[in-house]
């Protein structure tokens, strides 16, 4: 069986043309290495990441990772909407993420990020930023292939 990701970066400038997104072919390199077919980022505009997660979630892929809308301000609604989405959530994994940020990069714990099971999708948002999608990666590297493997139903006992 092929297991497929889905990057989706949320910026509304990257979107609008204004600087080439550089956190999303972080992300589609690290699933890709992991043997996950996965097409070039989608990048939307921050007020339309509802119906991006919506369809991302619909074609059902085995990982949907996003990148930005994580923050603060009114525009970073990524959290928000995924959240709710998710049917388990894994603070562990948000956990080790915060924990390795925040070795380097204090505010890195500004930060707002969920990580957890929608229906059979592993789905975790991270920040917008390079060094926010290289940490997701580095923390997922060693447990991914695990996880899928839970989700698709071959346990170890």
């Amino acid at each position: 069986m092929t297991r497929t990701g889905i990057v989706l970066v949320a910026s509304t400038r990257a979107a609008r043309g204004d600087y080439p997104d550089r956190s999303g072919p972080i992300l589609v390199d690290f699933l890709r290495a992991q043997g996950v077919d996965t097409p070039d980022a989608r990048v939307v505009a921050d007020v339309d990441i509802d119906g991006a997660v919506d369809r991302a979630l619909a074609e059902n892929p085995s990982v949907l990772l996003t990148s930005g809308g994580t923050g603060v301000t009114p525009d970073d609604r990524t959290v928000d909407v995924v959240a709710p989405l998710l049917d388990r959530e894994l603070p562990g994994i948000v956990q080790a993420f915060y924990h390795r940020g925040s070795a380097t990069v204090p505010t890195a714990v500004l930060s707002r990020a969920v990580a957890g099971v929608a229906g059979s999708t592993f789905v975790m948002t991270l920040p917008g930023s390079t060094g926010g999608a290289r940490d997701g990666s580095t923390v997922l590297e060693p447990i991914l292939t695990h996880l899928l493997d839970q989700l698709e139903g071959h346990h170890e006992h």
